[in-house]
């Protein structure tokens, strides 16, 4: 699922680069890093929600039920955000990525302990420093992360791969996860950057926010793997 998204996204994005644009839907970019980081934080906060309203999916829906939902939103919601020219559809595709990902992240939280355990407090906390720094780096560093998209769709597809072999060799799990919250903590600098790059419009700047959600999301789960298995050796 991730690949898929990632590769469409990337297409999306070279068609963003050469988009024309009326001059009426040019914003100020600083409006414009507002709108995409409050999309962003509405995204998070809307999963927070979930997690305390849906403890954990599985118990309502199967699991392949739920998957199959899951990819029906989450993929009609990337298509309907990347396609749509108007902001208004843009942030309905969003949500219906937001709802899918933030019942998965439920789950995930309630499998280590609920919001009030350890390992959710640091998993929260790391990935929030890794975020700032990420854009922080993105900023100060733009021709590192202007040439490093490449690299990390190969990257996404090992932990992809390496994810598959770790049904059958458990030791490859632990190192996927590593990789994996490497691989998003470069996507989140990545996708700033990117940002940056194409002209500062409302739709813009939600089609933004859902990749840099996305990749929020992921390192948040790898990194709740790290620590879940990091406790379990105790």
């Amino acid at each position: 699922m991730a690949v898929s998204e990632q590769n469409f996204m990337a297409k999306r994005k070279a068609e963003r680069l050469l988009a024309d644009y009326s001059l009426d839907d040019v914003i100020d970019r600083r409006k414009y890093n507002m709108i995409m980081g409050g999309v962003v934080v509405y995204g998070l906060v809307f999963n927070l929600i979930l997690c305390k309203a849906v403890p954990n999916i599985y118990e309502i829906v199967s699991p392949i039920v739920f998957m199959l939902m899951y990819l029906v939103l989450a993929i009609g919601g990337t298509v309907i955000s990347a396609r749509s020219s108007n902001p208004i559809i843009s942030f309905i595709g969003y949500n219906m990525v937001v709802v899918p990902s933030g019942l998965v992240v439920s789950t995930a939280v309630q499998a280590y302990g609920g919001l009030e355990s350890d390992i959710v407090s640091q998993a929260f906390m790391y990935t929030t420093c890794i975020t700032g720094i990420m854009i922080a780096a993105s900023i100060l560093l733009p021709d590192t992360f202007a040439s490093i998209g490449k690299y990390l769709f190969v990257g996404l597809i090992a932990v992809v791969i390496g994810s598959f072999l770790g049904i059958f060799f458990a030791g490859v799990l632990n190192v996927m996860s590593w990789l994996g919250a490497l691989i998003f903590s470069l996507y989140i600098g990545y996708d700033f950057y990117k940002a940056q790059q194409y002209t500062p419009t409302i739709d813009n700047a939600v089609d933004c926010a859902l990749d840099i959600y996305l990749d929020i999301i992921n390192l948040f789960l790898r990194i709740l793997q790290i620590l879940g298995r990091g406790n379990r050796r105790r």
